[in-house]
């Protein structure tokens, strides 16, 4: 017989976009001959509650619940329950009248988010136009409602993650367990609704679900559990992301209770021979990289040497069966690069596989997603990219690699350009010190429109000890010559790495300071670095000077691990501050304030001369 797999993206992932898994895998599996759909049941999910039959029956289960928290939602539920679609509509086009309706103070009703709006509307829009004002309002429309269902109806909904808490940090199985014996909530009803139907369309064999985030585990294993309960003839398989990083020493059989086959890394090989195991053509030995469960007890199937297929080799992602009409552009923050996450369409695709770079300290480096890195050639790439817009429809396209190679991108954009291919892209990078005026104005030339980058750090000693491989001199002028051609530059920043001080801190943000104030960059997010099992620091604290405190490993996902820094500065004291200042320099504003005003404790003075960025940029 011939195999028929259905792949699904479990609720909830980006809503804008569809998430590039089961179109990489669908595309491979068919030039092998097998046939493969797709479901991205995020999108449908979310496109069924969010209209007025079932945001009507929301508001029927909170009277009959006696929960009516939220009261600014739940008097105005008429206008929420009559609404919705028209806002629904205009978030997956923003067509010009239907914003000028939106954006009429009597239009929607003012909930506990819009009215936080209402006092600073001037201020937030002034250099918005009238459909990204619309996009804003409509966005938080639906955010009040998604607010209402969290706390009145399921507390684990969200936006883009459902359940996530309960995968977060799960040493142990239990609470995933305790929970799935739970009675289903209205969403996950839906949820399985949908997942019905399409499982009536055709006769499937295996069922695989990608779950690339903590936020698509429960769901996956509800959907798990329901096909076991009422299918049980047909084969389950996960993989993805969660699994690749948390899931390395899984011992717990209990998961194997909702899924038969739980594969690891790239699902490429693993998900061919599943499909040939269970046609007949080989024995569960042959099996790679994939755990089962035998006698109640996780076996590893790795036969050796694996198949190995090379990224220069595999097919381009097929998009066909996604529902590219009913993606959502929001517009929640203001953050001009976080935007690019939620706002737009994009198709996704990778240059290349895993980093070339390879050794920054706090990363995955040892994972096969990082360590293994593998190229292609710009025809494969502009190839790819000429099929996958004749599926969408869509010109935009995030390279999603964890550092797309300098000379990959001065190859793509000459090949763009000389075969007048014309997208819009943007993509993750090193700031490397090959990123000349020259070659930034390529890339512009050829679509690029912004480049993300992780700054990390600004201290040289620290940029040193994580191996970055770059000096806050070589960021500055690099991100100046994306910066002249119109490219917008959003740096991850962290801050808490082992052994860093206050005084490291302080200048540290001195000197994002003035990479704003310089237009080096116009985005950036602070986040509070954490400790990972398969990072050069997890696996030597010694090294980093810091001590590991736990989780205790108990046979399920292991990951992120919790540490004392004893050396270093009380680190989560400066979140705020950070944040705060941070917020008023994308605003263009609040350079004038001393640091010191951003805390609300006695902070080191800076010790950077405050030209040190424009001395670097005369160089």
């Amino acid at each position: 017989m011939a195999i028929n797999a259905l792949l699904v993206t479990p609720p909830f992932t980006q809503l804008n976009t569809a998430y590039p898994a089961t179109a990489y895998i669908k595309g491979f599996l068919e030039s092998k001959n097998v046939k493969a759909t797709q479901m991205d049941l995020s999108i449908e999910l979310f496109t069924a509650v969010f209209n007025k039959e079932f945001i009507d029956a929301i508001f029927k289960q909170a009277d009959l619940l006696g929960n009516k928290d939220l009261p600014l939602v739940y008097n105005q539920k008429e206008d929420y329950i009559h609404k919705v679609d028209s806002v629904m509509d205009y978030l997956r086009a923003q067509e010009v009248t239907a914003a000028y309706q939106i954006v009429h103070k009597d239009y929607l009703p003012h909930g506990h988010r819009r009215i936080l709006l209402d006092k600073d509307l001037t201020t937030e829009f002034g250099k918005l136009g009238i459909l990204d004002k619309a996009k804003h309002i409509a966005t938080l429309f639906i955010e009040e409602l998604g607010d209402f269902i969290n706390t009145n109806i399921d507390e684990f909904f969200s936006f883009t993650r459902y359940a996530e808490q309960l995968a977060r940090t799960a040493s142990s199985f239990d609470t995933l367990d305790d929970y799935l014996t739970y009675e289903t909530t209205l969403i996950e009803d839906e949820m399985l609704y949908l997942l019905e139907a399409q499982l009536q369309e055709d006769t499937y064999d295996l069922i695989c679900f990608t779950v690339p985030f903590p936020g698509n585990l429960f769901s996956a294993l509800r959907c798990g559990q329901f096909i076991k309960q009422k299918y049980p003839h047909l084969k389950i398989a996960m993989g993805g992301g969660y699994c690749n990083t948390e899931l390395r020493r899984l011992s717990d059989p209990r998961i194997f209770n909702f899924v038969d086959f739980i594969t690891l890394d790239d699902g490429e090989g693993p998900l061919l021979k599943i499909t040939e195991f269970l046609d007949g053509k080989i024995a569960e030995t042959m099996l790679e990289r994939t755990y089962l469960c035998k006698d109640n007890t996780v076996v590893y199937m790795n036969h050796l040497p694996n198949t190995i297929f090379h990224h220069k080799n595999l097919p381009a992602p097929s998009y066909i069966g996604l529902p590219t009409d009913k993606y959502l552009s929001f517009l929640d923050v203001m953050n001009p690069m976080h935007r690019m996450w939620s706002d737009g369409k994009w198709n996704k695709l990778t240059i290349s596989h895993g980093c070339y770079w390879k050794q920054c300290s706090f990363c995955d480096v040892t994972l096969d997603y990082i360590g293994n890195y593998q190229n292609t050639t710009a025809t494969d790439l502009v190839n790819k990219i000429e099929k996958i817009m004749s599926e969408t429809g869509i010109t935009g396209f995030h390279f999603v690699d964890e550092a797309a190679p300098p000379k990959m991108l001065r190859a793509l954009a000459n090949a763009l350009i000389e075969r007048k291919v014309y997208i819009t892209w943007w993509t993750n990078i090193r700031f490397e010190k090959t990123f000349t005026s020259e070659l930034c104005a390529l890339l512009s030339k050829s679509g690029c429109i912004a480049v993300t980058g992780g700054l990390e750090v600004a201290s040289d000693r620290l940029l040193a000890k994580m191996k970055k491989g770059v000096d806050i001199a070589q960021v500055a002028r690099v991100t100046k010559a994306f910066s002249n051609e119109n490219i917008m530059v959003h740096a991850y920043l962290m801050f808490g790495f082992p052994t860093e001080t206050e005084q490291e801190t302080i200048d540290s943000l001195e000197v994002v300071r003035q990479l704003f104030q310089t237009n080096c960059i116009q985005s950036a997010f602070w986040h509070q670095f954490a400790c990972t099992s398969h990072s050069p620091v997890g696996k030597d604290p010694d090294a980093f000077q810091i001590k590991i405190t736990g989780p205790e490993f108990q046979g399920f996902a292991e990951n992120d691990l919790y540490h004392e820094d004893p050396t270093g500065a009380t680190h989560h004291l400066f979140s705020q501050g950070l944040n705060t200042a941070l917020n008023n320099y994308l605003n263009y504003k609040g350079f004038d304030i001393p640091l010191q005003k951003y805390f609300d404790f006695k902070v080191p003075q800076i010790t950077l001369k405050s030209n040190l960025v424009e001395d670097f940029l005369q160089v």
